[in-house]
């Protein structure tokens, strides 16, 4: 059985497109819940239906290895926000929090105990970088970074404060009732990481610690948790084939907050 505390960012990432083998996907289906099976036959394209598959069988499987219980007995619910959460009514997992976040071609799961968790991962070799929202819902110091760039910077500028912005909302549990432009984010140096908020947001910058890597050069990930201790907690990084290998890996971030 795992542990993870204060002390410690449990990372989990799944390659979708590497997982075809039939024998797993026919234990990966008996592991859904039934309103999981219903929703994964909404989804017109198989490569969709593919890794939601994938995700909801990460989700359950790796935090089956935090409490003592199958993957398919998870109970999770949504706040008024739309962010889900373990509801299992059991004190020995009380406190265990995930969030997961999904791209073309790779899925991320975060996991802590008793601390505000937010990932995000984007596939940023196929998605194009989209000015126009920089500029209405970015920070006017942020678009200005952005646009102070040569063009060919703009691309991964843009999509590392995506990131960034995405991995706080879902931390703060609120999703896009927080206004994007209300917090920022800018880079004093290459490695590092400056966040600062409004007033109006009724949060404190200090509150919170962010760190980006990049799993493959094409993929770019955020993670946004909530200070608890002193010292920045480290980060464990495991690549998973669920209920198959897992390959623990390094993560040394390529920026962090102080």
């Amino acid at each position: 059985m795992l542990n993870t505390g204060d002390d410690e960012i449990h990372l989990w990432l799944a390659f979708p497109d590497q997982i075809r083998d039939h024998r797993l996907l026919v234990e990966y289906d008996n592991l859904l819940a039934e309103h999981e099976r219903a929703k994964q036959t909404r989804f017109h394209f198989a490569a969709d239906r593919h890794r939601y598959l994938v995700t909801r069988v990460l989700v359950r499987t790796v935090l089956s290895r935090y409490a003592s219980k199958d993957p398919r007995d998870w109970i999770f619910a949504t706040n008024e926000f739309g962010r889900p959460y373990v509801a299992n009514p059991s004190p020995a997992i009380s406190g265990l929090s995930f969030n997961v976040s999904h791209t073309n071609g790779l899925i991320l799961l975060g996991v802590t105990m008793g601390t505000a968790l937010g990932v995000d991962v984007e596939n940023v070799g196929v998605r194009e970088p989209y000015t126009g929202i920089a500029d209405r819902y970015f920070s006017p110091a942020e678009a200005a970074d952005l646009h102070s760039l040569p063009k060919p910077q703009q691309h991964k500028r843009f999509f590392d404060i995506w990131t960034l912005k995405e991995s706080y909302i879902k931390a703060r549990g609120m999703g896009l009732a927080i206004p994007l432009d209300g917090f920022s984010f800018h880079f004093p140096s290459e490695r590092s990481i400056a966040f600062s908020t409004q007033a109006a947001l009724g949060d404190k910058a200090s509150r919170w610690q962010f760190w980006q890597f990049y799993p493959e050069p094409q993929f770019g990930a955020a993670v946004c948790a909530e200070r608890v201790i002193r010292s920045r907690p480290p980060l464990r990084l495991t690549v998973t084939i669920p209920l198959d290998k897992d390959s623990l890996t390094n993560c040394t971030p390529a920026r962090e907050t102080g």
